[in-house]
């Protein structure tokens, strides 16, 4: 009978293999991102492949943001592009109508600012629909 301990060998990890497979990871990610920095981007509004029928109300609010960022209420210019002049314009046109269409006629030229500021004066106000209003893309498409 044997009574030396036998020679225990220590288990060990190979290491190789999962920073093999870490490394292909990290090259698939960056390989896969989208790198494309705002700034870059040219974008041209307002365009859409189909405009849907018109359907006019009587009582129907227009309010048009011009390339400048001034402001028209149903085609009566304001006297400034402020959203407390806007504010007033649209209430003296609809004082109680809450439930009427708004169409909202942004140029393609209007900073975002405008666009934004007139859709948060309406959302203040109360009015729930809105409509934007877009014409027919042209020919080709342009970056």
């Amino acid at each position: 009978m044997n009574l030396k301990p036998r020679r225990h060998e220590e288990p060990e990890i190979n290491m190789v293999s999962l920073i093999d497979v870490v490394l292909m990871l990290v090259i698939f990610f960056m390989l896969s991102a989208n790198f494309a920095g705002e700034g870059r981007m040219r974008i041209r509004l307002p365009q859409a492949s189909s405009v849907p029928v018109e359907r006019h109300s009587p009582a129907a609010l227009v309010v048009t943001v011009t390339a400048g960022g001034s402001y028209l209420v149903n085609n009566r210019e304001l006297v400034n592009a402020s959203a407390g002049t806007l504010r007033s314009a649209i209430e003296q046109v609809a004082p109680a109508q809450r439930d009427v269409p708004v169409s909202l006629r942004a140029d393609g030229r209007a900073t975002h600012q405008s666009v934004v500021t007139a859709m948060d004066v309406l959302g203040q106000l109360g009015f729930a629909q809105l409509n934007f209003v877009t014409t027919r893309e042209t020919g080709g498409r342009s970056p």
